[in-house]
């Protein structure tokens, strides 16, 4: 069997195409396929399916997509159901966007070795696999998230074929094709450096020397840019007269390989301290690693990686990990902005594009101004060709993360947040879960002390289970536990029985789970806000939308709005469906007691203490 996704989405079996319609369908075949094996969630596939309108049977109308794809390919794939999404293998079958990364990869090892005609055999296999746009009959919104990197990694392809052609001597024949490629990509300065170097070595070099100059004034005018290094060092070139020489191998391939790189001199560090225990996340840690690692290929694709989950489940913890574990990736500087103000606001993108500045350039070559296209434009050219990695924690929302992206691939950017973000669609998304109970026993351990909890493993036991998984909410217990030596663990563990306490109990310091969920909570829509106490008084079950709106006297759309309202805000879980494919959804169980303490009034941002008395109102909630 034969999947295609380089062109129109297609199934081949015995070289004939499989007929099934519908983009629908296409979309959701597409988005598995390109998943490569890992768990595509129902909310990304949701996404890709209707966009930002998805309609009351989401959950119903996915089981019945992957049921009949299911029935179309047979036994010789396995679609998983594995929440929070589904997961496919297509066993022997052949992919083609897998032939064309195998095909490009071996053109630039060949390239690299100066094997210039076995690179620009291989490099031509690869092109051959593409038959047209990518997606073409799928979803509007998966072409979006996904066709963009397919393309830039055809295009980076193509520059290496090109150069291999080059190293040749094959200019003549190339001048045509590179003529019409400059045409289509005015902004890609290597396939103009090629069209000048192949007019130079053609006797042309008047041509040449007006194609720099066009190109400088489109980057000007599109970009607010000067030309890269490169564009720069081929007019120099030119105008020296060495132009017409065989190019040396390095820079045939020119940011494909970089050996051993060693850490650039006055790079910036922002990154915050390590976490000394960190513990668990293992298959996170290794995802986020493995995707923001260069792939080796000169692919193109930005690096892209986002870390979603409700407040409290270590986000900022995981990604600080994986970035200090990334560093020697990172020649160039490691920068690091946290998006949320003390009180847990938004911060505007202005001010942190100046700090981001202040750490790339001097603070005297920052410019003293409020406007924020001016910034964006110096802050991309600053990391623009470099090899950063962008920690960028807490975004609250598209519009705050949108100016803070670089606009070339070699920057990597790692971000945190509450929800999915479509700035970064495309991105590896990693939602974290609470913990399992083996993994919050051990991060316990790490924060109180393995003799102390081994002391104890009663305790133990009902503190992890008190903590739901909330990583927050463990370290918490364990650093109060660390504290008091002379103290055995037993007592909290009987305050943290008591969800009247409980909330209360969780407070150390400076960390607090009530605190952790106010910025989440103030977010949220009046209307939203309005309901939140009340959704809570529906249990600790899962509940599908008709239920709460018969608590809420509400039709059942507008209450399935209001559930998907929190869901975004990583205030409620989607947790499976009921008897009839409808969504069902859950509150995590201190999230819930945060919204009880709610109920009455209370005021949302008072002190531990102060919220005592008035959470002893709800001993008896369901």
């Amino acid at each position: 069997m034969e999947f295609r996704v380089l062109g129109p989405v297609e199934v081949r079996r015995d070289g004939r195409r499989v007929a099934f319609s519908g983009a629908k369908l296409h979309t959701v075949l597409a988005a598995l396929l390109v998943a490569r094996e890992e768990v595509i969630s129902d909310e990304r596939l949701c996404r890709l399916l209707w966009g930002w309108a998805p309609p009351a049977t989401v959950s119903a109308q996915l089981y019945t997509y992957v049921s009949r794809l299911r029935k179309i390919l047979g036994d010789d794939v396995l679609i998983d159901r594995r929440p929070p999404g589904y997961a496919m293998s297509i066993g022997n079958a052949t992919l083609d966007l897998t032939e064309f990364e195998k095909l490009a990869l071996g053109g630039r090892e060949a390239l690299i070795a100066e094997d210039f005609e076995k690179a620009g055999e291989l490099l031509r296999g690869a092109l051959a696999r593409w038959n047209g746009l990518p997606f073409a009959n799928a979803t509007e919104y998966l072409a979006d998230a996904e066709a963009p990197r397919l393309t830039e990694a055809r295009a980076v392809t193509l520059e290496h074929r090109i150069a291999a052609d080059l190293a040749l001597g094959r200019h003549e024949q190339l001048t045509g094709e590179l003529t019409g490629l400059v045409a289509e990509f005015p902004l890609r300065e290597r396939i103009r450096c090629q069209l000048m170097t192949a007019l130079c070595r053609s006797g042309r070099q008047a041509d040449a020397i007006h194609l720099y100059h066009h190109g400088r004034a489109v980057l000007a005018d599109e970009l607010g840019v000067n030309p890269g290094e490169e564009l720069q060092a081929t007019y120099r070139a030119l105008l020296e007269g060495t132009l017409d020489r065989q190019p040396r191998p390095a820079a045939v391939v020119a940011g494909t390989r970089r050996e051993a790189p060693e850490r650039t001199a006055g790079a910036p560090a922002m990154l915050p301290p390590d976490t000394v225990d960190f513990t668990g996340r293992e298959p996170e840690l290794d995802l986020l690693c493995r995707a923001l690692a260069p792939d080796g290929q000169g692919s193109g694709r930005p690096r892209r990686v986002l870390v979603t989950g409700m407040a409290g489940l270590g986000k900022t913890a995981l990604a600080v990990h994986a970035a200090h574990r990334c560093q020697r990736h990172f020649p160039d500087g490691q920068l690091y902005a946290d998006l949320r103000a003390p009180d847990g606001t938004p911060r505007h993108p202005t001010r942190v594009l100046r700090r981001l500045l202040r750490a790339l350039a001097p603070a005297d070559e920052v410019p003293v101004t409020e406007d924020q296209d001016q910034l964006v434009r110096l802050y991309r050219e600053r990391t623009r060709g470099r090899q950063l990695l962008i920690v960028l924690d807490n975004a609250s929302g598209a519009a705050q993360l949108g100016p803070l992206l670089p606009n070339t691939p070699e920057p990597a950017v790692l971000v945190t947040g509450r929800t999915a973000l479509p700035t970064v669609a495309g991105a590896h998304t990693v939602a974290l879960a609470p913990l399992a109970p083996r993994d919050s026993l051990e991060l316990l351990s790490a924060a109180a002390g393995p003799a102390r909890v081994a002391a104890a493993p009663g305790a133990a036991s009902a503190i992890v289970e008190h903590c739901a998984g909330l990583p927050l909410a463990l370290r918490i217990v364990g650093t109060r536990i660390a504290a008091r030596p002379h103290s055995t663990p037993d007592r909290l563990a009987r305050r943290l029985a008591d969800p009247v306490t409980r909330l209360r109990e969780l407070h150390s310091g400076d960390l607090d789970v009530h605190t952790s969920l106010l910025p989440s909570w103030r977010a949220l829509d009046p209307e939203v806000r309005a309901v939140f106490p009340a959704l809570a008084a529906l249990g600790p079950q899962p509940f599908p939308a008709a239920d709460a709106a018969m608590s809420l006297s509400l039709p059942e759309a507008e209450a399935e709005r209001l559930l998907e309202a929190l869901a975004d805000a990583a205030l409620l879980e989607v947790s499976g469906a009921d008897e009839w494919g409808q969504p069902c959804y859950l509150f995590h169980p201190l999230v819930r007691l945060f919204a009880l303490s709610l109920a009455e009034g209370a005021a949302p941002d008072c002190g531990p203490a102060a919220r005592t008395e008035h959470n002893r109102r709800l001993t008896h909630r369901p």
